[in-house]
This record gives C-alpha cells, sequence and structure tokens, in this order.
C-alpha cells in the first residue's frame, strides 16, 4: 500500500509521514485478509476448537503463560513457607504443662520429648511443638474435606505422636498414656478420614459399543431359462408322456 498524505494537522510538522504510515499500516492490517484481522480471527475459532486445531501461536502463548504462573506460584509458596518457619523459630517459649488431666496426659509427654530432642537441634522447643500443632490441624481440616494428602499427614502425624508418647512416658504408665493418645487419635479419625472405605470401588459402565453377531449367507440364484429352450436340454430316452 502507498503510503497516503499526512493529515493538515500533521503537515509540515516532523515525523508526519512517519505517523501517517503507521496509521495506514494499522487501518490496512484490520482490514479483511489483513495480518492482525486474521489473528483476531484465530483468536474466536479457538473458543470452539480442540487443542490440536488451534494456531501454533497461541499454544505458545498459552504454555509460556501457564509456565510463567508455575514459576510465580512455586517462587510465592517459597516466600511463605520461610516465613513461616521464621516464625516457629521465633516462637516464645512455652511450658512443659503440669500433665494433668486426659489430655495434659498427652500433651505434657509430647511437649517433653520435643524439649529433649531440641537440645541436639538448632531449634527451639516452642517451634516444634507449634510445627506438631500446625500439622496436625492441616491434617484434621483437609482430611475432612477428603484431601489424600492431608490424609497422608495426618496418618503420619498420630503415628509420629504415638511414637513420642511412648518415648516420653515413664515405664509405669507408658501403656496407658500410649493407648488414650490411640483412642484420642481414633476419634479424631471420624472426622479426617470422613468417607474412607476399604472396600473396593466397582464402577460399572455400559459398553461403548456393542456387539451384535450375524450370520451372512449369500447365495446365488440362477437365472432363468430362456422361453424358446425349454425341451431343448432334456435326454432322449424320457416317454413320450413324461415329456
Amino acid at each position: 500500500m502507498p503510503p497516503q498524505p499526512p493529515t493538515p494537522e500533521l503537515d509540515g510538522q516532523h515525523g508526519a509521514g512517519r505517523l501517517a504510515w503507521l496509521r495506514a499500516t494499522w487501518k490496512t492490517s484490520w482490514e479483511e485478509g489483513g495480518f492482525l484481522h486474521q489473528r483476531w480471527e484465530e483468536v474466536g475459532q479457538a473458543r470452539h476448537a480442540g487443542w490440536y486445531e488451534i494456531a501454533n501461536w497461541i499454544k505458545a502463548v498459552v504454555l509460556f503463560g501457564g509456565l510463567s504462573l508455575i514459576v510465580l506460584m512455586l517462587d510465592t509458596a517459597g516466600d511463605i513457607t520461610s516465613a513461616a518457619l521464621k516464625g516457629l523459630s521465633a516462637a516464645p517459649a512455652s511450658g512443659a504443662g503440669d500433665g494433668n488431666g486426659l489430655w495434659g496426659t498427652v500433651d505434657h509427654s509430647i511437649r517433653v520429648f520435643l524439649a529433649d530432642q531440641a537440645a541436639h537441634l538448632p531449634v527451639a522447643p516452642a517451634a516444634l511443638y507449634a510445627f506438631w500443632q500446625l500439622t496436625g490441624l492441616i491434617g484434621l481440616v483437609g482430611g475432612f474435606f477428603g484431601n489424600a494428602g492431608a490424609r497422608i499427614a495426618w496418618l503420619l502425624f498420630g503415628t509420629g505422636s504415638l511414637a513420642m508418647i511412648w518415648s516420653a512416658t515413664p515405664a509405669g504408665g507408658r501403656a496407658a498414656a500410649t493407648g488414650l493418645a490411640a483412642l484420642m487419635w481414633a476419634l479424631a479419625s471420624i472426622f479426617a478420614l470422613r468417607g474412607l472405605t476399604l472396600r473396593p470401588i466397582v464402577h460399572n459402565h455400559p459398553p461403548q459399543y456393542q456387539f451384535n453377531p450375524a450370520v451372512h449367507l449369500h447365495a446365488t440364484i440362477p437365472a432363468p431359462t430362456p422361453a424358446g429352450d425349454d425341451y431343448g436340454d432334456e435326454p432322449d430316452n424320457l416317454h413320450p408322456l413324461q415329456r
């Protein structure tokens, strides 16, 4: 397309010809058959077409945007996790509890175990205890809503808690404290493992293709004998009445 003459208001100004050429190119691109018009048509067709029928440039944009979003989410999740761990490490120290009552019997043993282990680790006992509580809360809530990862975390949380109670409780009441903790964990599992069943689920779906066996017999019917050849092929030894 030849460049259009500059508009009167831009005539004589610096860059008037370039602006006119850009305006003409932009207008031509949106006409039928133009570059931008074809790209817009491909975008409209992509809403009703499959993945293999979409234009390649649209696939590239979608893949690049998806990868960028994943990288951004991973980076944000890493920052959130780092901040949460720093907050747990800076948590104030908490007492070991008095160990009275049913919950105190379980909680006191876990606090004692974590305090003994934290002496050999570069982390405060309060941070370990807060992380233990956070894991149990996430496993309980996530398991209630049917999340498989949260249910696995809940099972590991309960198993680890029983092991800690067994290790930190004095020998005289070790069995009773561990059994009490197991019963509490079992009662809480009613909510965390809601809907979980050990029976295999069988889905009976009707077949997509129905097979109907059939036998087809192809028989060839002989052509009728012409009218003039009725007695042409009869044997000579036939009786006149048989003829």
